[in-house]
């Protein structure tokens, strides 16, 4: 998994913007270290960032161990047929790392809820980083068969966050 230029670019504006003064992530085989220095009157800030590949062995052992997880969580029996569906399913994941809303506020409904058809471009959910609300829209059209996060729970970047039947 890798960034591109773009959403790297998006990520110190967006960094420099929140005011926080360093931000290290890890996202895959990529660690992004992003330092501002401090703001000296109303002029904007230089921003140093940092972007280092980690040696090729380390996504390798995190893809293995990755797979094995679910299967500690459940009997191999019960887990054949469950991965064999949610197989079949798109999944809607998180761009970035936040607390997840399925609400626009308490008093409001869900965006979405299981059963309801979604198309691409509809907005899913909201995730709320540093303090800014993005609304989430979906890459993909089909029907909401699971919501794999709790409301106002912390995700992380590419964190699965909504199983979709395209059928």
């Amino acid at each position: 998994m890798a960034l591109d230029l773009k959403e790297i670019q998006e990520l110190i504006k967006f960094v420099a913007k929140s005011g926080a003064s360093e931000v290290d992530l890890e996202i895959g085989d990529i660690k992004i270290s992003i330092k501002t220095p401090p703001k000296k009157g109303r002029g904007d800030a230089l921003v140093e960032t940092i972007v280092q590949q980690i040696p090729v062995a380390a996504p390798g052992m995190a893809q293995m161990a990755m797979p094995m997880a679910p299967a500690v969580d459940s009997t191999p029996s019960s887990s054949a047929p469950s991965e064999d569906e949610e197989s079949k399913y798109l999944t809607i994941k998180s761009p970035m790392i936040g607390t997840f809303y399925r609400k626009a506020s308490p008093d409001k409904a869900s965006f979405v809820s299981v059963g309801e058809e979604v198309s691409v471009g509809s907005v899913v959910c909201i995730v709320e980083a540093m303090k800014l609300f993005n609304e989430i829209e979906s890459e993909v059209s089909g029907t909401i068969v699971k919501v794999l996060v709790d409301d106002m729970s912390p995700i992380e970047y590419d964190q699965p966050l909504f199983l979709v039947d395209p059928s």
